[in-house]
Parts: structure tokens; C-alpha cells; sequence
């Protein structure tokens, strides 16, 4: 079955979508960039507000591959009590020194997720190389939310290989992208772990507005109708 996460940034935001029942809250600050983050202070609130009721992933910003700044910015999410931390992987940097420089953090449990974005070049060959430096899970999402969902960038054939992959690697998968209600149906035959949310929660679609109560009830119908 598809779970879906419901990216957020405040506590009012996740104690919200906790009530609602969510399945992965993620955290994330959507005026800043694809992968924009909170302030960690705002995590570790968030993170005892929810006191373990529900799974929290959270983005680490919008940043180059650069070992020093990519490890030095998980280190510092990671005292947060985040239960996984997503990392993307911009077309910019070094990404197999990155990967080598985050091996002590996953070493010691911490939970990291690799995300691809569908509108740039996306390096997938990376995949057995997340799992052998363990990696908890990777994802397709998009940079640019001008550009469309995510079926509108990418081929169902490209997704349903990226997710045959993390499944060859045991790796826990997940798409998002601008996703609508008209891309469940499709995304969910394609068995991913999850699908992610924002925009499609919010109103007028706008995913730096408000959460819409009304939107949420019906993409969570839709993905228990379809799962």
C-alpha cells in the first residue's frame, strides 16, 4: 500500500495532518526552494509536539553536494530526533565523496534519503552506491514547481525503473512533484513506498499557502482508493 506524506512547516501544520492521519510528516520550509528547511530549533519543537506518533523526514535545504556542508548540515538535523533526513542531489558537487563523508552518520543510524529531481539531470546509477553507503531510502521529486507535476517531466517508464531499483536495493522509495489528485491513480500502480504532497494540500494549490482541509480529505480518499 502507498503511504502519503505531507510536507509542512509549522507546528500547527503537523499536529494538523497528525489528526488527519498522514502516514510521513515531512518538514520542510516551501519559500525557500525544492528541498528549503526549517530552522533546527523549529524541528526539535516539532519533533516533541509529535512525540513519536508518526514518522518525521526533514530536508536539509537546498545545498551543493559538498561533503564538508552536506555533513556538517546533517549532523546538525540530526540532533533534531528527525527520523529521516533527505538530501538532494543536485546535478552540482561531488556525489560519491558526499556519500563516502555521510557513512559515520549512517553508521549510527541515522536515516538518510537521497532525492533525484526529474527536471535535471538525474545521476540514477547512484542507486547501489546509496545502499552501500547506507542509505535508508531515495526519491524522485521536481526542482522547479513551475515546470509541471512530475508525470509532466518524467516517463511512467523512467519512475516505474527508479522504483524497480530501490527495490533490487532495498531502499524505501517515494515520488513527488507538483503531484495532483489526477496522478494518483497512475503513480500508485507503480508501487511506490509513498507519495509526497504539498501543493495539492493547500489552497487554491498554491503550496506556499495554508494547509486546506477540504483538498487533504480528498487526496487522502483518493490514495485509499487507489492503494
Amino acid at each position: 500500500m502507498t503511504g502519503m506524506l505531507a510536507s509542512v512547516n509549522t507546528i500547527d501544520e503537523a499536529l494538523w495532518v497528525l489528526n488527519a492521519g498522514v502516514d510521513i510528516i515531512d518538514l520542510k520550509e516551501p519559500a525557500t526552494g525544492a528541498l528549503g528547511a526549517l530552522e533546527p530549533e523549529t524541528i526539535t519543537t516539532i519533533v516533541k509536539h509529535i512525540n513519536g506518533k508518526r514518522p518525521i523526514s526533514a530536508t536539509i535545504g537546498d545545498l551543493p553536494l559538498e561533503p564538508e556542508t552536506i555533513t556538517a548540515t546533517v549532523n546538525r538535523i540530526a540532533k533534531t530526533g528527525v527520523d529521516y533526513i533527505k538530501i538532494g542531489f543536485f546535478p552540482q558537487g561531488d556525489p560519491l565523496s558526499t556519500l563516502q563523508s555521510l557513512v559515520p552518520a549512517t553508521q549510527q543510524g541515522t536515516k538518510l534519503v537521497a532525492v533525484f529531481f526529474a527536471d535535471q539531470p538525474m545521476e540514477l546509477a547512484l542507486i547501489p552506491a546509496l545502499k552501500k553507503h547506507g542509505f535508508y531510502g531515495a526519491m524522485i521529486d521536481t526542482a522547479d514547481k513551475e515546470s509541471g507535476s512530475l508525470r509532466q517531466v518524467i516517463s511512467e517508464e523512467m519512475l516505474q525503473s527508479f522504483i524497480n531499483q530501490c527495490r533490487q536495493q532495498q531502499l524505501f522509495c517515494g515520488l513527488a512533484g507538483s503531484l495532483s489528485l489526477a496522478d494518483i491513480p497512475f503513480l500508485t500502480r507503480l508501487n511506490p513506498d509513498y507519495l509526497g504532497f504539498r501543493g495539492a494540500l493547500c489552497h487554491a494549490h498554491q503550496r506556499t499557502e495554508k494547509l486546506d482541509p477540504f483538498a487533504f480529505k480528498a487526496v487522502k480518499e483518493q490514495l485509499a482508493k487507489n492503494s
